[in-house]
């Protein structure tokens, strides 16, 4: 079972740039789908943007243009380059890893990543 570590959250003003990473721990993760998720106070957890084997990013309507998923399979980490922050991203960032996918990654299920971080909190004020 593959551990994640979140960090790089913050608290930033609206318009400002944060950049999460992804630490991966006791398997290496370099071909397997890599996502972010969130949840706000309130809501259900949200897919924000996944990358497969092949480096191929998919984004939720609501942050495409503005957040950046990568991979750096060399340090088993993952990154979100998150800029144009808006208080409406305001939430709990999760990584996540399912280690049987190579591509055909989903955002749709947060409960369907086997392995999944503790959380990361990003704060955005206006």
């Amino acid at each position: 079972q593959v551990e994640l570590m979140e960090s790089g959250g913050d608290s930033v003003q609206a318009g400002g740039s944060l950049r999460l990473s992804c630490v991966a721990s006791g398997y290496r993760v370099g071909a397997s789908c890599m996502a972010w998720f969130r949840q706000a106070p309130g809501k259900e957890h949200e897919g924000v943007a996944v990358i497969d084997g092949r480096y191929t990013p998919a984004y939720a309507k609501s942050v495409k243009g503005r957040f950046t998923i990568s991979r750096d399979n060399g340090e088993n980490t993952v990154y979100l380059q998150m800029d144009s922050l808006q208080p409406e991203d305001t939430a709990m960032y999760y990584c996540a890893a399912d280690l049987r996918r190579f591509f055909g990654c989903s955002l749709d299920q947060f409960n369907t990543y086997p392995s999944r971080g503790q959380g990361t909190q990003v704060t955005v004020s206006s």
